[in-house]
């Protein structure tokens, strides 16, 4: 007995769903990569132009944009680019501190007051793209925005690295569900770093981390906290 071919139905569904995450994505690389600034009106018929598709899917993208925190849909302003202002970097980053400090902690209490292994080894390995990005060995994209674009990709790897060594579902899902959030958060702190201070800094922590456990993440997170509030 042979599988049923898909239904017509089921075609055009998956169809619509492709079309939603390319836009999605091509949305969120603009976002993400600064070509798109904060407060930055995105329109339904622009899009839909320019990229072939229709208004109805533009509109199911822009939706997945707002529940990813990255754009924002209000009465008479129409969906917009997030921008942040001072209590939303301090509330996003007291969530943030909550998440991989107690992430770290778990971690080193579960592993004898060191970090696993293979932890280890994936936040270094996030390290070491961030390197050959800056030294332009790395897949860095078009210019200096897809570069400062693949190094936020990695920096989020090696805080993902911390936070899934703690083997918690919920803090592991509720920190996955802050990822694009925060990636629009390094975009805001790129005038305070160039990628090698942000290399060396991410080099100390991982050394810190052993030996001074959550207080030295704790301290790394509030210094990017005072850069930008200041």
């Amino acid at each position: 007995m042979t599988d049923a071919a898909p239904s017509a139905g089921a075609e055009r569904h998956a169809s619509a769903t492709t079309a939603v995450e390319r836009v999605t994505a091509e949305v969120r690389d603009e976002i993400l990569s600064g070509a798109l600034g904060p407060d930055a009106p995105l329109r339904e018929e622009a899009w839909a132009a320019r990229l072939g598709v229709s208004r109805h899917t533009v509109r199911a993208a822009f939706q997945r944009l707002v529940a990813e925190r990255l754009a924002t849909a209000e009465p008479y302003r129409g969906v917009r680019v997030t921008s942040f202002d001072r209590r939303q970097i301090l509330a996003l980053q007291q969530l943030r501190s909550a998440l991989e400090v107690e992430a770290v902690r778990i971690a080193l209490e579960r592993s004898g007051g060191v970090l696993p292994r293979d932890a280890v080894a994936s936040a270094r390995a996030a390290i070491d793209a961030m390197a050959a990005i800056d030294a332009g060995d790395g897949d860095g994209g078009e210019g200096a925005d897809g570069a400062w674009l693949e190094v936020e990709r990695r920096h989020a790897e090696f805080h993902a690295a911390l936070v899934a060594a703690s083997g918690s579902p919920r803090i592991i899902e509720a920190h996955t569900a802050i990822g694009s959030e925060l990636l629009l958060f390094l975009l805001h702190a790129r005038t305070h770093y160039s990628i090698a201070s942000l290399v060396d800094e991410h080099l100390r922590l991982l050394d810190e981390l052993s030996s001074r456990g959550p207080d030295a993440l704790r301290e790394h997170l509030e210094h990017s906290t005072r850069l930008l509030l200041g």
